[in-house]
């Protein structure tokens, strides 16, 4: 039995054990790659939202700036007349909401935009794998255009 667990474990030596561990190296490395993509994932994101923020930040300044030009002006204009300010500074101050309001839905446009390209990808490549009969197809397909035009005349 030594002898016979002997050539066993020369065996296993000689050609089990290296296509194990390279099977198990092959994994650790594939798991490896996941999570430096998962990392550089989250580090796009954090940019992204970075971005974000310093947008939000010069909008602010940006606001700051016009509410700041419009105290200024309402002001030299109650030196001269309180009506005439008053009339001037609601219209700076008009001014800044719709431009803040137009750019707020600039983004939400784009933002939508992006998000019904996502939709329709991820759609496209579920319909692909679930999909075999062209029938389905066909009845799903007409399915999500008119879902898509829809939404599209909501928005």
């Amino acid at each position: 039995m030594v002898i016979i667990f002997g050539a066993v474990f020369f065996l296993l030596a000689k050609f089990g054990f290296p296509v194990i561990t390279k099977a198990v190296h092959q994994r650790s490395e594939h798991i490896a790659e996941s999570l430096r993509a998962a990392d550089e994932a989250r580090l796009s994101l954090e940019r992204f939202s970075e971005e974000q923020e310093r947008i939000l930040d010069r909008t602010r300044q940006e606001q700051a700036r016009l509410l700041k030009e419009a105290v200024d002006e309402r002001n030299a204009m109650i030196s001269k007349a309180t009506e005439e300010a008053s009339a001037a500074a609601a219209k700076v101050m008009q001014n800044a909401r719709e431009a803040i309001a137009a750019e707020q839905e600039l983004a939400r446009r784009e933002l939508r935009s992006e998000i019904s390209a996502l939709s329709v990808a991820v759609a496209e490549k579920i319909v692909r794998k679930e999909l075999e009969n062209n029938d389905e197809q066909k009845i799903l397909l007409d399915k999500f255009v008119e879902e898509a035009v829809q939404n599209r005349e909501v928005n």
